[in-house]
């Protein structure tokens, strides 16, 4: 007899909070942007979201860091997340945010995921684009563990601090079953570690 469709996701197999970014991508847009196929796009996505989580983690690991990146949640809207739209974003400001998590290993963070999808240079173009989304993502994240609207004087607020952290440690696989596969067969958590190394700073080794 037939035993009926074979079964879907379900809650079993939960969807990482990487896919969840790469999910919620306008791929078509950024192609058409950044002059790529979409195809190419999603790869190269698919490399550099981890790597801005990665470094928004590794900067959060130290307490300056961290009070850093809760302050500059309050600049930065959760609807930019949800809209998934580039005309709410501004690459000026994801340049800035690319500064400030790379520092000045941009071009080498670049380069190292430039080998898992597109090239480098798609990358570097890449990386602004998304940067603001990845941070409206973490606004809605911290906002959802901290209990509500984020207070003013984030950066002054332990409350804010320790959801952050928390928030960026489960992203990349902490309480995580199922993380986000990667060109090559990576993870996200093999992209920060495997792949970028030491570049991205903080307590990463």
């Amino acid at each position: 007899p037939d035993r009926g469709p074979e079964p879907g996701p379900t809650k079993e197999t939960p969807v990482s909070q990487i896919e969840e970014i790469l999910a919620a991508l306008p791929i078509d847009q950024i192609a058409a942007r950044v002059g790529a196929t979409p195809e190419e796009t999603r790869q190269a996505a698919a490399a550099a979201v981890p790597a801005l989580v990665g470094g928004l983690e590794a900067n959060a690991q130290d307490p300056a860091g961290a009070a850093s990146i809760a302050a500059a949640l309050g600049d930065h809207d959760a609807s930019v997340f949800e809209q998934a739209d580039l005309s709410a974003v501004d690459p000026a400001d994801g340049e800035r945010i690319a500064g400030h998590i790379f520092g000045d290993q941009q071009a080498q963070v670049a380069q190292q995921l430039g080998g898992l999808g597109g090239g480098n240079a798609l990358v570097q173009k890449i990386i602004p684009i998304i940067a603001p989304i990845v941070m409206a993502w973490l606004v809605k994240q911290v906002t959802a563990k901290a209990g509500g609207a984020l207070p003013g004087g984030l950066g002054s607020s332990p409350a804010v601090q320790d959801a952050l952290t928390q928030v960026l440690s489960g992203a990349l696989g902490g309480g995580q079953s199922t993380p986000a596969p990667q060109p090559g067969g990576l993870n996200a958590g093999s992209i920060v570690t495997d792949v970028l190394g030491g570049l991205l700073g903080g307590g990463r080794r």
